[in-house]
């Protein structure tokens, strides 16, 4: 083989195995560097069943949920406009993250909140996994659409399926879950 390639191949193998080339950590595209918030996520018992983090991406708040010991199917999944949450039934989280005053569900004419997330499936071992993104929100203090809020606000699993469309919360259910978003 060509010395070069060789050569070549070493230093790509090189800076692979050192991270250089490849990372899971995203920059937002303005190089602001900001902090992922990782809080626990809490059943109806208070019992931490896994965690949500959120990273300030340049297409909005990346959010990934991963959890255990849920009921299989399909949750609704929802940021709410208070950064407590109390079992067993998480009231204290308080209603949809709604700074612009829409109505609930994304195929809601009138808009939705900024609180409203697609749904998540949860496997037949009570386990999820999944990353979604808000476009809508930021972590950037200050702001009318910030999570980081004062007060905070809070990411909340529903027993049932959102809708969409019924307001208040898309006919989701109960309250199961809950983990806070506070700087």
């Amino acid at each position: 083989m060509n010395k070069k390639i060789i050569t070549l191949l070493a230093i790509s193998t090189l800076l692979v195995s050192a991270g250089c080339v490849k990372s899971d950590k995203k920059v937002p595209v303005s190089g602001e560097q900001m902090k992922a918030i990782v809080s626990p996520l809490i059943n109806t018992e208070g019992v931490t069943i896994g965690e949500v983090s959120l990273v300030q991406e340049a297409d909005g708040v990346a959010i990934h949920v991963e959890a255990e010991n849920l009921s299989p199917g399909v949750h609704g999944i929802h940021i709410h406009e208070t950064g407590i949450c109390t079992a067993p039934d998480f009231k204290s989280a308080g209603g949809h993250f709604n700074p612009t005053g829409k109505e609930h569900g994304f195929d809601n004419p009138k808009g939705f909140h900024l609180g409203d997330l697609p749904n998540i499936e949860v496997n037949e071992q009570g386990k999820v996994s999944r990353q979604l993104i808000s476009p809508k929100v930021t972590l950037k203090p200050g702001m009318e659409n910030s999570l980081l809020k004062v007060g905070g606000t809070a990411i909340v699993i529903h027993e049932k399926e959102d809708d969409y469309k019924t307001d208040p919360a898309g006919d989701s259910g109960d309250r199961v879950a809950c983990a806070t978003i506070t700087q």
